[in-house]
């Protein structure tokens, strides 16, 4: 017999996450919310695998006839307070599930759940957070309310107050991308290497994304439009003649990029994602080549766009993936500093 704290919806998901799944557990829900119409009743019988209980009576006896289903080695999980309530709050516990426990002569196994209130909260929207699943040692069937209750809270109140491990220079890299500074920050390094900068705007998205997922796509965006303005200038000043310099570029890299875009014009910039070559020099190629400026934006815009898009969503989806291994943050960037540099060196050394 599992007793449970409950103040969201989502404490279902998270108990069906964390419970062992060959003792099939099937949970107890409100006959008049959850079995009121036949989708809701569909889909808390069949995704959550619940059964109803009554609120306004009759629900001690749906419980009870779970008793050989516990007898069985099912588990049958309850939450006690009959309903979800406020966030940091504990209600009284009913005795149904203890009528349970001592009818089937079954342990009773409270369960502390943290997280769900801010994931889902009563009467809130969705959101990102960190949900915590404690599980505690069962209590003999003859425990009363009182004593599951305090087992719960004690439970849920250390699963709460645990501090989740972060690093530091996350935290650093997190206040600056949150800050006002965050978004120009990703525009002014992709514009600058648009003109001359040796970066390429990938690796700060690889930076930024993994430690603030919820801002990965507005500093992509930023990002995608920083390198747009800046290949658009970087286009003008070739065309007026000034060159600018390009480090860890080779002259093969410039005589490929020319050669194709003298025979596809702007939409040579297609090649640029895959090939290594950096925007910078197909920039200062198309404007030593004439391409017309708007012709220019658009195809950069759908190449550029499909690469730095990709890698900083897929970034943000990594870091929020991986949000409970922050503390590992510092080891992650020196792999990625590590993998950037021996990426590039070969992209250099195979295009000199």
């Amino acid at each position: 017999m599992v007793v449970a704290n409950h103040t969201s919806h989502a404490d279902t998901a998270a108990l069906l996450a964390a419970l062992d799944a060959k003792h099939a557990p099937t949970i107890a829900a409100a006959a008049d919310y959850w079995f009121a119409s036949p989708w809701r009743s569909r889909v808390c019988s069949r995704l959550a695998a619940g059964f109803p209980v009554r609120r306004t009576g009759g629900g001690l006896d749906d419980l009870l006839a779970k008793t050989d289903a516990l007898r069985a080695g099912h588990a049958v999980v309850l939450f006690p307070e009959g309903t979800r309530a406020r966030q940091g709050e504990l209600g009284a516990f009913h005795k149904g599930a203890l009528v349970l426990a001592r009818r089937a002569n079954v342990p009773v196994v409270p369960v502390g759940i943290a997280g769900t209130d801010r994931l889902l909260p009563k009467h809130g929207k969705l959101r990102p957070s960190l949900v915590r699943v404690s599980i505690g040692t069962p209590l003999p069937p003859t425990a009363t309310p009182e004593e599951a209750r305090a087992a719960v809270a004690a439970l849920h109140r250390r699963t709460t107050e645990e501090p989740l491990k972060d690093s530091r220079t996350r935290k650093r890299v997190a206040r600056t991308l949150t800050s006002r500074r965050g978004l120009p920050l990703a525009f002014a390094w992709a514009f600058a290497e648009a003109l001359s900068w040796p970066l390429m705007p990938e690796l700060l998205l690889a930076i930024a994304c993994v430690a603030v997922p919820r801002r990965a796509l507005t500093l992509s965006l930023s990002a995608l439009a920083g390198t747009l303005a800046g290949g658009v200038l970087a286009l003008q000043l070739a065309a007026s003649g000034t060159n600018l310099p390009h480090p860890l570029t080779t002259d093969r890299m410039r005589a490929e990029a020319h050669q194709e875009l003298a025979t596809e014009s702007a939409s040579a910039i297609r090649h640029q994602p895959w090939n290594g070559i950096p925007f910078k020099v197909y920039a200062a190629e198309a404007g030593q080549a004439d391409v017309p400026a708007p012709d220019w934006l658009a195809h950069s815009a759908l190449a550029r766009g499909s690469r730095t898009l990709t890698v900083g969503l897929a970034c943000g989806v990594f870091g929020f993936l991986a949000h409970r291994l922050r503390r590992l943050y510092g080891v992650y960037l020196a792999l990625l500093t590590a993998g950037f540099t021996i990426g590039l060196s070969l992209i250099v050394a195979g295009w000199s």
